[in-house]
């Protein structure tokens, strides 16, 4: 049986449950503010595209002032390499011969792909694979405080900017972190020793990518960096509104569920499990922030099943049949969970967009 898609000019009342949905005007709004800040601080921006996997909502904020786009898998840059897109940063290390082969025919046919490097083990590998072929470029990545990957200072870094650059193969683009938030200081000190050591070596360094939704408003102050990457700001989820980054408002993707079952006076059933809201707390006792009913608590998830204990709720309370608006916490990995997602405007559906590049994991 073939299930319909909400149409445009539908009711988001009327839409299946459990389905993400995208405020258009907030998701609008997020994109001016982010880019509007970047433009006012003289910096490059380039959205990470797995927080909405969608080509026409990265159109977007290429539209608004965007410079490239990050992916963070080969799968996900071929879909926007698809699309039209050809400044695409890979954040992530490559390592086997079948991602080498996906990744020197992507290379063949995108003007402006990046991948980043954090090993020899890794630059190595590059080099070998793309001899002979049209060279690759390759970022360092530096590991300035969130204890990912990355090398671990500035010596290091330099010593494989040098294997990059001695490489026939590969072409050296600069260096990239994923940063802990609020170590703009750390951050800036690692960046600039170690462009200070290119420098006294002659190696020019292109690109100096910092990145990160939560560190999104004071990237100016890594005065190094020519660009900033983030992700999450686009929609903003709870994590987000707790760090200080966002409000509630600026929420632009809810989860609508419908409660299923009051099994009794102080518990709620939801239709949406850990297959719509994701089992990421993030740091947070519960699984998501109901709109209606900020007081109750998302206790607990199952595949299909959400338990929501109303214990604190006071006053009126859920009914079977009611829809809840849900802010997840973690609204990334919502996107890798539904086909498509619904955008709407003042509750009214506005477009239906295929999630393109879900499940694209390597």
């Amino acid at each position: 049986m073939t299930v319909v898609p909400p149409l445009t000019g539908d009711p988001v009342a009327s839409i299946s449950t459990p389905q993400p949905v995208v405020d258009e005007d907030r998701l609008a709004a997020n994109i001016s503010r982010a880019q509007s800040y970047m433009d006012a601080h003289h910096l490059n921006f380039r959205p990470h595209i797995k927080t909405h996997k969608i080509p026409a909502v990265a159109e977007a904020q290429r539209q608004a002032g965007a410079r490239g786009i990050n992916c963070q898998k080969i799968t996900e840059a071929e879909v926007f390499a698809d699309a039209g897109f050809d400044d695409i940063l890979i954040t992530f290390n490559i390592l086997g011969a079948d991602k080498l082969a996906r990744l020197a025919d992507l290379n063949d046919r995108v003007s402006g792909l990046k991948v980043v490097a954090d090993s020899t083990v890794t630059v190595d590998g590059l080099a070998h694979h793309f001899a002979g072929r049209k060279p690759l470029t390759v970022l360092v990545e530096c590991d300035t405080g969130a204890g990912r990957c990355g090398v671990q200072t500035p010596a290091e870094a330099l010593a494989l900017a040098r294997r990059i650059v001695g490489s026939n193969a590969l072409a050296f683009g600069g260096l990239m972190t994923y940063p802990k938030a609020g170590s703009e200081a750390a951050t800036e000190a690692f960046f600039a020793a170690t462009l200070t050591g290119l420098k006294t070596e002659g190696i020019d360094c292109p690109i100096v990518s910092n990145g990160g939704t939560p560190s999104l408003f004071s990237a100016h102050l890594v005065t190094s960096a020519t660009e900033h990457r983030a992700g999450t700001y686009v929609y903003n989820d709870r994590s987000m509104v707790r760090a200080g980054h966002c409000t509630l408002n600026d929420c632009a993707m809810h989860i609508l569920a419908t409660v299923v079952s009051r099994p009794t006076p102080d518990r709620a059933i939801l239709d949406a499990g850990s297959k719509a809201l994701t089992s990421d707390l993030l740091g947070f006792a519960d699984f998501g922030l109901i709109v209606e009913y900020p007081d109750a608590v998302i206790t607990g998830l199952s595949e299909e099943h959400g338990t929501v204990d109303l214990s604190k709720v006071s006053g009126r309370r859920p009914e079977i049949g009611e829809r809840v608006r849900i802010v997840p916490n973690h609204t990334c990995v919502v996107s890798n969970l539904f086909d498509q997602m619904v955008f709407h405007r003042g509750g009214v559906v506005t477009r239906v967009e295929p999630v393109a590049a879900r499940g694209l994991v390597w």
